[in-house]
């Protein structure tokens, strides 16, 4: 089968980590312990999340004296898909000694017209508390919202409409390579007079994974996170996992939408466009779930 693994967060920072590069490389670490029994028999392609590596690189850009403007949020998505894309190769390629492992830096297409450049939702970056986020809001012009109890920076999040090295992709795949890819969704672009500009903002990387996933006949989309199923009325006392459900019944749950919805959206995307299977579940469960006995499964 061929199968796109979409990394959550926690691949490469667990919940209340300090983003420590060391700390990545040993969750990249383990990470890949989950993922590589997929590889033995399956073509892989990995994607992964960059909220908090690019929010980090975007306070230390904007703190330097030496920059008259900070860099832009596409050459911060670009740098983060380097940085982690290299920790996974290297990781992978001394689990797989016999595979051929690439990372690739890419571009995802967006619309310019795109109603998410006039309403900033994506949370990237450390936590604040009402204070410190008001602070940064007027000494930087940063756009601050609530996330739970704290808050958060947010920037644009437009749909992806393609990933632009998509024939690139398919050529490694194709040739038996394990590909890592379209990392915290891509570098956004837009169609210009002169060709491919970057713009300010960063994509949801799993409806990029499934975007991707679609694009080269994936029959499986993997989500893989720190929860062990997706549950309906979360944190509720009526609180139960779905096992299994078509991508009509998940929509109808009640879930969060900063959180998990737009993983449940990527998920019934690809299952009603591909009619294949996309499952919703732990990273260290990765076999299981392809094997149908964990997670939260979406099919028509």
């Amino acid at each position: 089968m061929r199968i796109v693994a979409a990394l959550g967060g926690n691949a490469l920072l667990k919940r209340g980590q300090k983003p420590e590069a060391q700390v990545q490389e040993v969750n990249v670490a383990s990470a890949v312990q989950a993922l590589a029994p997929l590889a033995e028999d399956h073509d892989l392609l990995v994607t992964h999340g960059n909220g908090p590596q690019v929010g980090v690189l975007a306070l230390e850009r904007a703190a330097d004296p030496n920059l008259t403007e900070p860099y832009p949020f596409d050459v911060l998505g670009a740098e983060t898909q380097g940085m982690i894309g290299y920790w996974l190769l290297q990781s992978l390629e001394n689990r797989l000694p016999d595979r051929q492992v690439a990372s690739v830096i890419n571009q995802t297409l967006v619309s310019s017209a795109d109603p998410a450049f006039a309403n900033p939702t994506k949370f990237i970056g450390p936590v604040y508390d009402e204070a410190g986020a008001r602070r940064l809001a007027e000494e930087r012009g940063w756009v601050m919202k609530p996330d739970g109890r704290y808050w958060r920076r947010v920037v644009p999040s437009p749909e992806p409409l393609r990933v632009v090295e998509t024939g690139v992709i398919r050529l490694l795949l194709e040739n038996g390579v394990v590909a890592v890819c379209a990392g915290g969704g891509g570098v956004p672009v837009v169609h210009t007079d002169s060709g491919l500009e970057g713009v300010e903002a960063v994509v949801d990387k799993d409806l990029t994974a499934a975007v991707l996933a679609q694009a080269l006949d994936a029959d499986v989309l993997l989500i893989l996170t720190d929860v062990e199923y997706v549950y309906r009325d979360f944190g509720t006392p009526e609180q139960e996992p779905i096992i299994r459900a078509t991508p009509a019944e998940i929509r109808r749950a009640n879930l969060p939408a900063g959180s998990m919805g737009p993983k449940v959206e990527a998920a019934a995307r690809f299952a009603e466009l591909t009619g294949g299977m996309a499952a919703i579940g732990r990273l260290e469960d990765a076999q299981a779930i392809l094997a149908g006995t964990a997670g939260t499964r979406i099919r028509t």
